[in-house]
């Protein structure tokens, strides 16, 4: 077997370990925790399903890849909650040691295209990552829709947090924006919100 081979086997195996990274995020039907792995897949069929509503053209192909790569790198760094002030404070060192050993594994030119993916998502300057980002927002959104608020109710999370947490969306996705504020208000009409 090849070097090149033997290396992208090796990262294929160890990438295995994101279906063991749990997150706040529940699955609907079983209530139990959706893994890192599940939510990436289902952020890319969200982003394959709702690119007519990207507020500029994307590259669907290059949204979907951001979106398989963007948290592989908590394999090695744990999941953060979005809303745990404290949990964030050392997630970008954290991450970034966690890209070095895990990209690594690679080879050069693979190890370079994942950095690539995964710092391009994080710097949201691109209508690609904005866009990608606005979809990593709304699904877990949409889980506490389906969940009567699960996680918001466990970081005791105010409607101004969401929608400041939620932005992403209005910009990139403006005709989702309209449907989230909805929801808000529904959802904080029957206290799966913190006031």
């Amino acid at each position: 077997m090849t070097d090149r081979i033997q290396k992208q086997l090796n990262f294929i195996k160890e990438i295995d370990k994101m279906k063991n990274i749990l997150r706040m995020t529940l699955v609907s039907e079983t209530r139990r925790r959706e893994n890192d792995a599940e939510h990436s897949w289902h952020l890319a069929m969200m982003a394959l399903l709702l690119e007519e509503y990207a507020v500029r053209p994307v590259d669907i192909a290059h949204v979907i890849k951001m979106s398989l790569v963007h948290d592989l790198v908590e394999i090695y760094a744990g999941d953060t909650f979005a809303y745990d002030i404290k949990g964030n404070i050392d997630k970008e060192e954290r991450e970034n040691k966690a890209a070095d050993l895990l990209f690594s594994i690679l080879p050069k030119d693979q190890e370079e295209l994942m950095f690539s993916l995964w710092r391009e998502f994080d710097a949201m300057q691109t209508d690609n990552s904005l866009f990608a980002n606005a979809l990593d927002r709304l699904q877990p959104f949409l889980s506490n829709v389906m969940t009567e608020g699960h996680t918001w109710k466990i970081g005791h999370v105010t409607k101004e947090k969401i929608l400041w947490r939620m932005d992403p969306i209005r910009i990139a996705t403006p005709a989702l924006w309209q449907y989230l504020l909805d929801m808000i208000d529904e959802l904080e009409k029957k206290g799966y919100i913190s006031e």
